[in-house]
């Protein structure tokens, strides 16, 4: 046998694993593409965000959010924060029986088609050493998730936490 025909003869017997391969990874490519592969994702929409402005001299304010997810998968939120203010900590207020504490809360957990709605007297964003803040003026904040990433939210400025 020549060099020629031995090529030859491995070319046709490559061929039909190689095409069968190649079909198989492009029908896996374009069922990825399509979004059903794997778990569906979070749907994370933020409604009813506003800062708190604060006091002339304050050390700090709060901003609450209320954050829904619509998807069919839990999420998770990992911090909050903005370009145009300090530090900002995720915080939970002590209840009746640590009424004024305060703690740190390093996650949040979205549960897949729930809401989870911030107030003064439960969860909260602190915002360290806040810049003046005059009520009606728009302040952009991002909230950062698990597996949403960034999701970014306009948030006015107002007088009364509700």
């Amino acid at each position: 046998m020549t060099p020629r025909s031995l090529f030859t003869s491995a070319l046709r017997s490559a061929a039909a694993p190689l095409g069968a391969c190649c079909a198989a990874l492009i029908l896996l490519t374009a069922y990825t593409m399509t979004g059903l592969a794997g778990d569906p994702p979070p749907r994370i929409t933020v409604v009813d965000a506003r800062i708190i402005a604060p006091p002339r001299g304050a050390s700090s304010t709060s901003a609450y959010f209320e954050i829904r997810n619509t998807g069919v998968s839990r999420d998770t939120l990992l911090y909050a924060d903005s370009p145009e203010l300090g530090v900002s900590a995720i915080r939970r207020a002590g209840g009746r029986e640590r009424a004024g504490l305060t703690e740190q809360v390093w996650s949040v957990d979205v549960p897949a088609g729930g809401t989870v709605r911030m107030a003064p007297d439960g969860l909260g964003v602190l915002i360290m050493d806040p810049p003046a803040l005059k009520p009606g003026r728009e302040v952009l904040y991002n909230l950062w998730f698990r597996y949403s990433g960034r999701v970014g939210v306009r948030v006015p400025v107002t007088t009364a936490a509700r």
